[in-house]
């Protein structure tokens, strides 16, 4: 019985010590494992995971655009508050791809990205050839810009104007008024005005977005810093563009708004985005998960497009009106043109009441990233945006009519996206599953090595009997005779020591 014991001992001594080095080691080694798989799987390498999805963006990516329609146009002429209505949205299914994908020495890669665009009617709120009455976008910038020249040229683009038959309103097609449509009024202003707007063809407000690229952007691959993968070395050849009045404000930060480095904090992201002209900066709003995978979500704080009075930082993007709206004319040929948040979200209340039927929420209009953070890959994503004009009468431009300044709503527009299917299945087991059951392992070890130590440890002590009291009850252990004196019974009974230890 005793020797039983004594090799169960052993054996939970041996299987507690095993799980105790395995523990150890998974708890000392099992981090650098995890990071050691992350860090080879999300740089910008063609042996990566993540590199087919840099490469070629898998996932669904939907373009939803909201135009406002202006339902008072002769009374805004008139001076009076503009009345709009959304309408839409308008989906488009957007794929995007890399070309001209080039590998530099300093650990560095260039490419041209390119979206394509295919109108989804089964997922929009109306079709392409509906008609919507806007404000005449081309004709009313081109006033504005006018506004400080002599008089006798504003009074020749009115007399142009005029033989055009152009108004200060329109009344268009979805497709015309976002893909474009041919106008008289390009060549006339050229003309008028030569360089005003240095353009020919289509006017629209997204000509040249569909299968076009972004710019020549050249990041860092993290081939050698893995804190440096996706980061922007440059933009078009730019360490840094000119279209703002500060430094601060012309740095190109950030990534290019797809991935970030891994191993994040919750803290804050950075992205340089050609289409606003800047590097923008999110905020940690929250932890949460997106179909078991766990994020940081990051928002847009309420200084992003403050103006330089209530946030100084951002004096450069000045002039500035009202906070809540950017004014991006430098880079739009000096059109008065402002983007913004939809629906003037977390914008000065003064712009949501200067029109009527706008209705300003978080849950509708406010953007956000939800990042995987120990990999840095974006999980759910929704970027939304809203283009603004800047009208008023302008003396000498007599279709200007009477209308009163306003930063007018024209339309906003979301980017959104999420990763879904086997890009979601084999992200989660390789980056999210296999590095959890490492953790959990090793505090499994760990947890069991205590009681089959404890274990042991009992059999080895009850295996151990006090060897002098089993010496006088066992047969076969040699025996001193008893010492026989004079008081000595002659007949005495040997065994009732043996009964008594018993």
């Amino acid at each position: 019985m005793a020797a039983a014991r004594r090799r169960a001992a052993v054996g939970l001594g041996l299987a507690g010590g095993l799980c105790l080095l395995l523990g150890v080691c998974l708890l000392l080694a099992g981090p650098a494992i995890v990071k050691e798989q992350v860090v080879k799987n999300v740089r910008i390498d063609p042996s990566s995971i993540s590199f087919g999805m840099w490469k070629d963006i898998p996932v669904p990516f939907y373009l939803s655009v909201h135009l406002f329609e202006v339902l008072n146009p002769t009374e805004v002429l008139d001076g009076a508050k503009p009345i709009l209505r959304q309408r839409g949205p308008y989906v488009y299914r957007e794929f995007r791809y890399k070309t001209n994908i080039t590998f530099h020495d300093n650990d560095t890669v260039s490419y041209l990205e390119y979206r394509k665009l295919f109108f989804r009617p089964d997922l929009s709120n109306g079709t392409e050839d509906e008609y919507i009455v806007m404000p005449n976008i081309l004709m009313l910038g081109a006033s504005v810009m006018m506004e400080n020249l002599p008089n006798f040229v504003k009074l020749l683009l009115s007399g142009a104007l005029a033989g055009l038959k152009q108004e200060a309103f329109m009344n268009r097609t979805v497709g015309d008024i976002l893909w474009g449509y041919d106008d008289p009024l390009l060549d006339t202003i050229n003309m008028i005005v030569p360089g005003l707007i240095p353009f020919k063809g289509k006017f629209g407000m997204f000509v040249g977005f569909n299968n076009s690229n972004t710019g020549l952007f050249t990041v860092y691959t993290g081939m050698k810093n893995i804190s440096r993968v996706h980061m922007v070395d440059s933009w078009n050849g730019l360490k840094k563009v000119n279209y703002w009045r500060s430094t601060g404000c012309n740095m190109i930060n950030g990534t290019a708004g797809e991935m970030w480095p891994p191993f994040m904090s919750p803290t804050s992201l950075e992205f340089y985005s050609p289409d606003a002209c800047r590097s923008m900066t999110l905020v940690y709003e929250q932890s949460g998960e997106f179909k078991g995978v766990p994020t940081y979500r990051f928002v847009a704080p309420k200084t992003l497009f403050a103006n330089g009075t209530d946030y100084p930082p951002n004096e450069g993007f000045c002039p500035c009106r009202q906070s809540g709206i950017q004014n991006v004319s430098t880079c739009r040929l000096n059109a008065p043109m402002f983007i913004s948040h939809p629906h003037f979200y977390n914008a000065d209340p003064s712009l949501v009441n200067a029109v009527e039927g706008l209705n300003p929420s978080k849950e509708h209009h406010a953007l956000f990233l939800d990042v995987h953070p120990m990999t840095g890959i974006p999980m759910n994503c929704s970027i939304r945006l809203q283009l603004n004009q800047y009208l008023k009468q302008v003396s000498g431009i007599i279709q200007t009519g009477k209308i009163t300044p306003v930063v007018l709503p024209l339309l906003w527009f979301a980017e959104s996206g999420y990763i879904e299917g086997s890009v979601l299945n084999q992200f989660y087991t390789n980056l999210v599953l296999i590095p959890s059951i490492l953790d959990y392992l090793q505090y499994i070890f760990l947890g069991l090595s205590v009681p089959l130590i404890i274990s042991a440890a009992v059999l080895v002590m009850m295996s151990q009997r006090p060897t002098d009291e089993k010496s006088l009850c066992d047969p076969t252990t040699p025996s001193t005779p008893p010492q026989v004196s004079e008081t000595t019974p002659l007949l005495q009974d040997t065994s009732t020591s043996c009964q008594d230890a018993a």
